[in-house]
Parts: structure tokens; sequence; C-alpha cells
């Protein structure tokens, strides 16, 4: 975290910067492309996102990573751990957990639901011993809580020319239309974990089964009918960031380049997979460095062009004609103080 955003957020207590600087170095670590789209936000509004993802991803390496050969009696106390610190934190601004403290000032600061991150923390527990979903309706049970809340949580803090209550469905949708990306990414993976993330029912009606995944994973074979079921997984993502789309331009002008990047490169993860041949069982698809390079620039433009805009409205129009009385013969109509004329610390 750099001090300019802490300083633009009006974090200034020594211990709660170096508490935001451990949720950035969470993003930094596990998350390229929201970490990318981040930096486009206004500086002021960084750290809160780096503290809503760095608790995610902390929570998310008890249940996957942390520590390594944990059980999962051991993994399940470490969450029940995490969530009693988080009900005290979010009470009381407190607590051991350098994340958690960030996360609750982000949470006061911004007026953020509790029940979000409480439902964020049931979804975790649910990785824990749910391996796979029996259709669509249940796997988005999960994904309320593991990807939708996300989008939720993040509303307040991006800002919205409508009502926060019309701009949230739209935000969920892309939290989900996020995390279904990465589950047809990490398909593979998730496998070697022993879940999987694609709904049973549309797998079945590909011919695909656990065995037939195990069977691709562990000989380096693709078939047919796994092809199949991918292409299906991608085209109902592909739905859900069309039911996403609308609520960017419901954002803040500020707060819409960083979105519409990842919006971009995360929906670029399904035509990098689908020009791959869906190879995801046997290794990741990401998007090119080149190309997310490219993406952000084009959305720092926007960012640009979102300021001048806001600053032009701020100073109003600009008069067309200075009228008399005539300059003042030290004064020449080019000078940045002349009257009528905008004072040079005031130029875009």
């Amino acid at each position: 975290m750099t001090g300019r955003e802490l300083t633009a957020a009006g974090i200034t207590e020594p211990a709660l910067r170096r508490d935001y600087a451990r949720c950035r170095a969470l993003n930094a670590r596990h998350g390229r492309t929201y970490f990318l789209a981040t930096r486009l936000l206004p500086p002021g509004r960084r750290p809160a996102v780096h503290a809503l993802y760095g608790f995610a991803r902390f929570a998310d390496d008890i249940v996957d990573s942390w520590p390594a050969g944990a059980t999962l009696a051991r993994r399940a106390a470490a969450l029940a751990a995490v969530e009693e610190e988080l009900t005290t934190g979010l009470r009381t601004g407190s607590g051991s957990e350098p994340v958690i403290r960030a996360l609750a000032h982000t949470a006061r600061t911004y007026g953020i639901a509790h029940r979000h991150f409480t439902d964020f923390l049931a979804s975790m527990r649910m990785d824990l011993h749910v391996r796979d979903y029996a259709d669509y309706a249940a796997l988005r049970r999960y994904m309320h809580g593991s990807a939708a809340v996300i989008g939720l949580q993040m509303v307040p803090v991006l800002g919205t020319v409508t009502t926060r209550a019309e701009a949230e469905p739209y935000a969920a949708a892309l939290g989900v239309a996020f995390q279904l990306t990465n589950f047809l990414r990490d398909v593979g993976e998730d496998l070697d974990r022993g879940r999987i993330y694609l709904p049973a029912d549309l797998l079945a009606a590909h011919g695909v089964d656990r065995a037939l995944l195990q069977w691709s994973r562990a000989s380096g074979r693709t078939d047919p009918r796994i092809h199949a079921a991918l292409a299906h997984t991608a085209a109902l993502t592909r739905a859900v960031y069309r039911e996403a789309a609308p609520g960017i331009a419901m954002l803040e002008p500020a707060s819409r380049p960083c979105v519409a990047v990842a919006f971009t490169l995360y929906s670029r993860i399904l035509d990098a997979a689908a020009a791959a041949g869906y190879p995801v069982l046997h290794r990741r698809v990401t998007v090119s460095r080149a190309r997310r390079v490219a993406t952000a620039t084009r959305g720092a433009a926007a960012v640009t062009a979102a300021r001048l805009r806001a600053h032009r409205r701020h100073r109003g129009p600009r008069p067309l004609h200075v009228p008399d009385p005539p300059y003042p013969a030290d004064r020449r109509p080019g000078d940045a103080t002349a009257p009528g004329r905008p004072a040079r610390r005031d130029a875009p």
C-alpha cells in the first residue's frame, strides 16, 4: 500500500496502515487481475478494495493451503476462530488479526452490511466438506456467499449514480461471473483438491462424470464429451456476464474503468480457453501479459477522461467573452491571472 493511497483514504494511524498493507500484499500475490484493475480506482478507494479482497484471500487460504497438510478438523477450527474474531472486530474495530482490523475499518467507513461477511464464511465452510453440486441452482447457493457477496461489498466503495439497491443485483451477478470463470479455468486444480464446481447435471448431459474428469487429468488426454461440457459451461458463464454488464454504467464514473477492465480481462479468459480447446484439466489458461497491459492502458485513459469531465463539471462553463471593463494595462488576455480566466492551479 503506498502512503499516498492510505493518506488519500484518511488512514493515518501507523498500526492501521500496516494492517491495510498486509491486505494489499495478499491481494497482489493472489489476484493479478483484481490487483491490476484496482490501480485504476481513485487512490483513496484502493485500500478498502484491498481490505475486502485481502480478507477473502485470507479465509480462502485457510480452506485450500494453510497450513500444508492440515486436517479438515484443524481447518474448520481455524475458520471458526476467524469468524469469532470477525464478529468482535466488526463490533469493536479491534482484534489480533491485521486483515480483520482493516476489514472492520473498511466496513465501518463504507457502511457495508456485516451479513455479507457471515455469508462468505458460510461458503468457505462448505468447501471443507462439499465435493460437488447436483445442479446450477445448488452451485448458485454456494456462489452467493463465495462470490455474489463480494460484489455486494464492493458497491458502497465504488459508489453509484443510481440507488445502491438498484445496482446491487448487477454487482452480485458480476461476482458470480468472475467465479464461474475461475471454476472453468481451475477445473484441474480443483479436481486435485477433490472438488468439482461444474454442475453435475450439466456434466451428465454430455456424458461426463468425476471418473472421466479424473482419467483426463491423470492421462493428459482429452475427450469430446469433456470439451462439450466445458463449452456449455463457458456459454453459461457468458450469459451471466451479459446479465451483469448493465451495472457498470450504474457506478460512479471514477469507478467504471476499474470494473470495466476486470470485466474485460476475466471474460477474455473464456476466449483464451475456447481458442485453446479447453485444456483446463491439464494447464491453467491465462490472458497474456501484453493483453492485460493493453487493456489496463485503455482503462487508464478512461480514468483520465472521467477525471477531466468531473473537473469541468465542478468548474462550471467557461465564459465565451470577457466583457468590459477592459483589462488593466499590466495584464494581457492570455495571462493566467487575468479577470475571467481560471487560475493556472485550477487547470485540468
